[in-house]
């Protein structure tokens, strides 16, 4: 009786992945990995470059295979899932590229219009540009909406991507490094956002980064990886509590780069 009221009360798991292997060629990217997401949190995975992360964050949307392992995504083993059924799950999965892979000929309305004219074909104009002003104001940039992207600051167009991204309502949201290559008060908004994202739209994310102030103000949980393993996880205070070796080597790292 206890231990099924113990189960009825756990959270609910929106991405499980075990034991999960991958190799190109003779180099060995992931050795490993065992991660879960649960609905409501975010986790980040943090690590320095080549480590593995965004092999990683590509495997759960279907990009790449697995050579070894399963990833299970909203009830579904991804890498079973036939072309129809992949695009179906993908609709529920936001993926905010580090580069926003924003079109340079569109606007900002017309770059968040996209996805909802390709996968929403029964929606009105009117309905198109109430959700695209409701997304503009959730990532506070309402007065973007007829910029282009060469208009824009690097931190405008993450913001921009993460709106496409939000546009469909995906109900798990995947960022590859956010705060790549932006200044350190840009980064601090984009964690902000991060976070208000989590909260107004009731999204479970994975934040992929090397960046350990982002992962210490948007990280429900952290994953240390290194060399295709985690070597850690828990809050940010249970894994940087004590300095081990490796653990001691990224903090440095990430704070003389």
């Amino acid at each position: 009786m206890e231990e099924q009221e113990q189960h009825s009360n756990s959270p609910e798991t929106v991405i499980r992945i075990r034991d999960l292997y991958k190799s190109f060629g003779d180099k060995q990217v992931l050795q490993g990995i065992n991660l879960d997401l649960h609905k409501g949190e975010n986790v980040v995975v943090l690590g320095r470059s080549g480590t593995g992360k965004s092999v990683l964050i590509k495997i759960i949307i279907g990009l790449l295979k697995p050579d070894a392992g399963t990833v299970n995504v909203l009830g579904e083993e991804v890498d079973q899932l036939k072309d129809v059924a992949l695009r179906a799950l993908r609709l529920k999965v936001g993926f905010s590229f580090q580069s926003s892979a924003l079109y340079d000929s569109m606007t900002v309305g017309e770059n968040l219009a996209f996805p909802l004219k390709r996968n929403n074909r029964q929606m009105s104009k009117e309905q198109i540009r109430k959700t695209v002003d409701i997304v503009l104001e959730a990532i506070g940039l309402p007065d973007a909406i007829n910029q282009l992207p060469s208009e824009l600051s690097g931190g405008q167009k993450k913001r921009i991507g993460i709106g496409r991204t939000l546009i469909l309502r995906p109900e798990i949201m995947l960022y590859d490094e956010p705060t790549a290559g932006l200044d350190p008060i840009t980064c601090m908004e984009l964690n902000k956002l991060i976070n208000a994202v989590k909260e107004r739209f009731n999204t479970s994310s994975i934040i992929i980064t090397h960046d350990l102030t982002c992962a210490k103000e948007v990280g429900d949980r952290v994953a240390v990886m290194d060399e295709g393993r985690f070597i850690r996880e828990g809050t940010f205070e249970e894994v940087f509590r004590e300095k081990d070796g490796l653990i001691k080597s990224f903090y440095d790292y990430n704070f003389t780069q």
